[in-house]
């Protein structure tokens, strides 16, 4: 869709909301593919909500303008603060290790304008890894299936989600861990995966075994939906 088909208010819509806990190192590299969104009137603001780093996560957030919110260490507390603080109409939950797409801020802005009105919907990336392996592909095949098949992406695949629809279904939960998988619950049906793939860091997987790693990911999700406590979960995912 053309841009000037587009009708928004004056301000740019979307808020990027990263959490963070001594990622600074490695944040300029989000931070700079979040840049295209400026170009195409798409970013509003940056706000990195952090969990207690001892990194120097402010003097980063000072030199690229984003606003910097702080508290206790948990990710989806991290991600409450963010969007508490954003004033977009749009949020675009992010994490420090994924990197948005060449194009991310177009199909936003597409998808913003088919859900402005009526039933808003959220968005998310489909997921590749910043990786040639085999396994690295296969993996990603099977999350891209697991987000189309079942509307469960995780936190590392992005999502963009309107004001209105994040209140009306209360947001994230107050979870160490499984926040991504408790608000795509919520948003059972409410998603759309764009094609456009997001790329995010394999060193995990790599270090652990892609097979392992995998193998790990899909018993802490059963766990989790057992009713296995995240807290137990987080602790022993750490």
């Amino acid at each position: 869709m053309a841009r000037a088909q587009r009708k928004f208010t004056m301000r740019a819509p979307i808020s990027v909301i990263i959490p963070t806990l001594n990622v600074a190192a490695n944040l300029p590299d989000c931070l700079a593919r979040t840049m295209e969104g400026l170009n195409a009137g798409a970013l509003r603001e940056l706000v990195i909500s952090d969990g207690g780093s001892s990194d120097d996560i402010s003097t980063l957030a000072h030199a690229v303008g984003a606003e910097l919110v702080t508290g206790e260490a948990g990710r989806g507390g991290q991600l409450i603060r963010g969007a508490q603080a954003a004033h977009g109409e749009w949020l675009l939950f992010l994490h420090a290790d994924t990197w948005l797409p060449e194009g991310w801020s177009e199909a936003a802005l597409d998808h913003i304008q088919a859900h402005q009105s009526g039933a808003h919907k959220a968005m998310a990336f489909s997921l590749s890894f910043r990786s040639t392996a085999l396994m690295a592909r296969i993996t990603a095949g099977w999350a891209n299936l697991r987000s189309r098949r079942f509307g469960l992406p995780y936190g590392d695949q992005a999502l963009l989600i309107s004001r209105a629809l994040y209140d009306q279904i209360g947001g994230y939960p107050d979870l160490p861990l499984m926040e991504d998988v408790a608000i795509a619950r919520k948003l059972k049906g409410q998603i759309v995966i764009n094609p456009l793939c997001v790329q995010t860091d394999p060193a995990r997987y790599q270090s652990n075994g892609w097979l392992r790693q995998g193998g790990q990911n899909l018993w802490r999700l059963f766990r989790y939906l057992i009713g296995v406590d995240p807290a137990q979960l987080h602790r022993d995912y750490r």
